[in-house]
């Protein structure tokens, strides 16, 4: 089965998903329900799109494929429900359901994510329970946004698309269906799962949160959502089941993630296109660099008016794999909202309009009961702020006018905004090598970081390479997306990072050479699986798999982008690469339990555990002690254990800077530190 996640996050296209066969709700033995994909979201809808056009009858009975009533209307203001207090309004505010959904996106606090490196927010609910936003792809953000604000307030709700079959179908909160049916044997929502929606707070405070056991225990496709934040073990459905008394929603959520992607908020029956002026909280930004294939979404966080009617607007993104939303500076905001990608000026390399392949700023349709069915239009007060898409003049035109009222900033900050872009781009592939869409990313802001130091700092392309180019830029090269096996290749590690970096390096012991590429050759990647052997790693080394749907999967050598930047060694000036090996710390050889090196009660500095190459030390504990690593996760998680006589006691494995492991009584015990997956990193330990 081929099932069409939509163009994931600034990193793959997910073409061939399947829905976990552990999934309760199914009414026979068919763990794929029969669904035929990939989803399509269809062609413009020219004249049509300025409403919208009809979906399901609305009065047709759904109660067995239902995930939630409607109670509430999108346009709603002075009901009963509209008029309480919520998450982010007073009682009596006056805003309708949509203006309610872009107020809670903007109320929802900042904070440091989750082990990272960069800030995301807290994701607040009606109950007044807050969790750290959840790891997700970046459509997958605004789309899991999205529903859940509408199942927590009986919004009606639906996205579509056209299956492989050239059915058009409807997953919504009358579940996922047909015009006049149940799509093929996808669950009965409405019998399969629980809703508790109906618990008061006094009976939650009483009895507790009720739980879906199952969901607690599932995932989404792919992998790459474990959020221990939430419980030990927590996936998305235990994320989905913590904010959801309706458990349906829940599982509707991991069935909707798997079919629905960023094409899908491009296509115009979802969402639509708004002019640059009505940029607000909620709405999406979606990149498109060719029809099929890589894209990004981002989903706007801010919104600041400033003088001069200029705005200044933050985004957060998630990415793939699946991590939390990143919080992007309003430089960074304003470089994605003027970037040609988001259906501005110029052509793909097939010769498309970047703005006829639906991106840009969009905003989620509302689905109204029109003439007795329903139907994805929009709020009458949009319809001024719309931009019809067929109309690809206005469209092209967003970015520029972006240019003019998002805030200026200073050359200092764009530079420094194009460098943090860089700067995330390599740090995603020192965790995932093989990301086509990462080193696609870095190579777009060094695109633009050329005519910026041109400009404003008088440096030439030549200049600007020498000044902020590393050796891990050539050594993981930008390569054509449908050409390179290489960018289906998902599950690549830190471990496998080093490996490549490690052999590279050692080409350049005796004189500079430019380095061998991170890509296929002659149908494999033997020449680094070789050297992983040859230096005790090949157990490090992952063979390659399709992790997403790839036409390309038999080419025999990838495609490298020809490159306008410096060669390396005109650039290295006879100087070895200074970043992406790793240096052994002065406790080697300690790399097992009969080698452990001594240590004394203290703090330690300056310590390196290298990839495949664990550090084991020797210390007295007094009874309750306990021994601690601090790290940067970014760089490279490492793990903590500690052992008595040759056994296992403690262990710390999180995702975060610093892992810590205790012991009950006074001993000689020995610790070791290990980087996941071989990962790779410098830290300090102290007990």
């Amino acid at each position: 089965m081929s099932l069409l996640t939509g163009l994931a996050c600034l990193c793959l296209a997910l073409t061939g998903c399947a829905v976990e066969p552990e999934d309760e709700g199914v009414d026979n033995d068919e763990d794929t329900y029969g669904i035929a994909g990939p989803f399509e979201p269809g062609e413009p809808l020219g004249k049509a799109d300025s409403a919208g056009v009809p979906g399901p009858p609305a009065n047709q009975w759904t109660a067995d494929t239902q995930v939630w009533s409607v109670k509430n209307h999108w346009e709603d203001r002075d009901t009963p429900a509209a008029a309480k207090a919520g998450m982010a309004w007073p009682a009596e505010s006056g805003l309708n359901w949509d203006e309610k959904y872009a107020a809670w996106v903007e109320s929802m606090d900042i904070q440091a994510g989750d082990g990272t490196w960069y800030e995301t927010f807290t994701l607040t609910t009606p109950w007044g329970k807050t969790l750290p936003a959840p790891k997700l792809e970046c459509a997958e953000l605004a789309i899991f946004l999205r529903i859940t604000f509408a199942a927590w307030y009986n919004l009606p709700f639906y996205l579509t698309a056209v299956d492989g079959q050239g059915t058009r179908v409807y997953f919504g909160h009358f579940g996922a269906r047909t015009l006049n049916a149940r799509y093929k044997n996808t669950p009965k929502f409405g019998y399969a799962y629980k809703d508790y929606s109906d618990w008061s707070a006094e009976k939650i405070a009483a009895q507790g949160w009720p739980k879906d056991e199952k969901l607690r225990t599932l995932g989404l496709y792919g992998g790459g959502d474990e959020m221990d934040f939430v419980f030990e073990g927590a996936k998305a459905g235990g994320y989905f089941d913590e904010i959801h008394l309706n458990k349906r929603a829940g599982h509707f959520l991991r069935l909707t993630l798997a079919y629905f992607g960023s094409m899908h908020l491009a296509g115009s029956r979802n969402t639509f296109n708004i002019k640059p002026e009505a940029l607000r909280e909620g709405d999406v930004l979606v990149h498109r660099w060719q029809r099929q294939g890589i894209g990004h979404t981002l989903v706007v966080k801010q919104v600041d008016e400033l003088d001069a009617g200029q705005l200044e607007a933050q985004v957060v993104s998630g990415s793939m794999p699946r991590r939390q939303p990143k919080l992007e500076s309003p430089t960074s905001t304003k470089s994605r909202f003027t970037d040609e990608h988001g259906g501005g000026h110029g052509e793909t390399s097939d010769g498309e309009a970047y703005a006829a392949l639906g991106g840009g700023l969009k905003r989620f349709r509302v689905t109204k009961n029109v003439g007795g069915n329903w139907m994805n239009t929009w709020m009458a007060a949009d319809e001024a702020s719309w931009i019809s898409d067929t109309d690809i003049a206005a469209l092209s035109e967003r970015p520029t006018t972006f240019d003019r009222i998002l805030g200026e900033a200073s050359p200092e900050m764009k530079r420094d905004a194009l460098l943090e872009m860089i700067d995330d781009a390599r740090n995603h592939l020192r965790q995932y090598p093989a990301s086509c869409s990462a080193r696609i990313k870095r190579e777009d802001a060094f695109a633009k970081l050329y005519p910026l130091m041109a400009a404003e700092f008088s440096l030439s392309e030549a200049e600007v390479d020498a000044a902020y180019r590393i050796f891990e830029d050539y050594v993981f090269a930008k390569l054509e997306y449908t050409e390179s096996k290489t960018c289906c290749w998902n599950s690549t590690t830190a471990a496998m990072f080093q490996i490549v970096m490690d052999y590279n390096l050692s080409l350049q012991e005796t004189q500079c050479s430019e380095p061998e590429v991170f890509k296929c050759s002659g149908g494999g990647y033997e020449v680094f699986a070789a050297y992983a052997e040859a230096t005790d790693r090949g157990h490090l080394w992952k063979a390659w798999s399709e992790d997403e749907s790839c036409p390309q999967r038999d080419v025999q050598d990838d495609t490298i982008v020809e490159s306008t930047s410096t060669e390396w060694c005109d650039i290295a000036d006879g100087a070895p690469p200074s970043t992406g090996g790793c240096s052994d710390d002065g406790y080697e050889d300690n790399d097992s339990l009969s080698t452990a090196a001594s240590l004394g009660s203290g703090s330690h500095a300056d310590l390196a555990v290298c990839s495949g190459d664990d550090d084991y030390y020797a210390v007295n504990l007094s009874a309750g002690a306990s021994v601690s690593i601090s790290f940067d996760h970014s760089e490279g998680d490492l793990d903590l254990a500690i052992y008595l006589n040759g056994n296992q006691v403690d262990s710390s494995a999180s995702v975060a800077d610093s892992e810590t492991v205790k012991v009950q009584a006074a001993g000689s015990y020995v610790v070791r530190v290990f980087g996941y997956q071989g990962a790779a990193g410098a830290y300090s330990l102290s007990f």
